[in-house]
């Protein structure tokens, strides 16, 4: 059979991530020392579809680690309703891979005009996101030719984590991330066929994670749909109790990403409760009653840790994809750049 483009771009990930590191310092340092010298009190993020999740990922990475709130805003706020934003003395982070769609340069350009310092994180740096933006952070992720992002997401997260390490000057977070290549390059080679042999009957699934892994979560829910026709849902693994848990009966499957954090307790606890409503649960991050065990990378930076998880998730639903029957590089109805306003 021959290989898909998903299969390689999920194969290149982790020399994607070098090349992002060894190729962005100078980009890197230049932004932090931006960010540190506004010292800012809120932040914002710009993105739709993987990227978004990529900003949610970075929104939880802000929170726990710089202690500023992080809010998602509206691409429609500018491009559609035309509304300014007051955003002195704010920071904007947009995320693209195209950098192409008009609604989220229109957002960026907003909201440099309202005050705020724009960075813009892409994989093209002559994008017109990028010229709207102070800064760019170019992924060097090289070219993407399947229509579901991976190494681009992966490299979009990166490219977040390592300026929030320059902008925080937090020399464990710079030690984590540089040793990311090594720890992707592991996750890629996991074998989590157990979620693969029960996902390929499954018509839904819930997705759970906490913190940054929630962020994983969404983006595993959105890969299973778009890739593998599965009706997937992530949820916090707290707010998944808030309702959403009456539907899981006997043999739903549930998949709940844990990494070794200070909510491991809490997505285990829940991982146990939905085993014993019958769920076929699986998790990552430590043992459960009643659940299975996947493997993946132990020992890592708590906020590295849940994109590490994403590397071995996209290994597995590439061949879950075929599994099931669709191709992985064409999505039914999808196209790899999406330019809404």
């Amino acid at each position: 059979m021959t290989q898909s483009h998903m299969a390689r771009e999920v194969a290149e990930i982790p020399e994607a991530a070098a090349r992002f590191l060894d190729r962005s310092r100078d980009a890197l340092a230049r932004a932090g020392a931006a960010l540190n010298d506004r010292d800012p009190r809120v932040a914002a993020t710009v993105a739709r579809g993987s990227s978004d999740h990529a900003a949610t990922y970075l929104k939880y990475a802000i929170e726990l680690q710089a202690g500023i709130p992080v809010a998602s805003v509206g691409p429609s706020v500018a491009s559609i309703y035309r509304r300014p934003l007051r955003l002195d003395g704010a920071v904007c982070i947009g995320i693209s891979q195209s950098g192409r769609s008009p609604d989220i340069v229109d957002m960026m350009r907003t909201a440099g005009e309202g005050g705020a310092l724009p960075i813009a994180i892409t994989n093209h740096a002559d994008s017109p996101m990028a010229a709207a933006s102070a800064h760019c952070l170019a992924l060097h992720a090289g070219e993407e030719k399947s229509v579901a992002a991976t190494k681009t997401f992966v490299n979009s997260v990166l490219a977040g984590l390592a300026l929030l390490a320059e902008w925080q000057r937090d020399d464990e977070l710079r030690a984590a991330v540089a040793d990311l290549p090594e720890a992707l390059a592991r996750a890629v080679a996991l074998d989590w066929s157990p979620l693969s042999a029960r996902l390929a009957r499954a018509g839904s699934a819930f997705v759970l994670g906490r913190g940054p892994g929630y962020a994983i979560a969404c983006e595993s829910a959105l890969k299973m749909k778009e890739t593998s026709g599965i009706h997937a849902e992530s949820y916090s693994a707290a707010e998944v109790l808030h309702g959403p848990a009456a539907i899981v009966q006997a043999h739903f499957p549930v998949l709940a990403l844990a990494v070794e954090d200070a909510a491991l307790p809490h997505v285990v606890a829940t991982a146990e409760r939905l085993a014993a409503q019958g769920a076929d649960v699986f998790l990552t991050g430590a043992e459960a009653s009643g659940a299975t065990r996947l493997p993946s990378v132990p020992g890592l930076h708590p906020m590295v840790a849940p994109l590490v998880v994403a590397a071995s998730f996209y290994a597995c639903v590439e061949g879950l994809a075929r599994r099931r029957g669709f191709d992985p590089d064409t999505p039914p109805h999808l196209r790899k750049v999406t330019e809404t306003v």
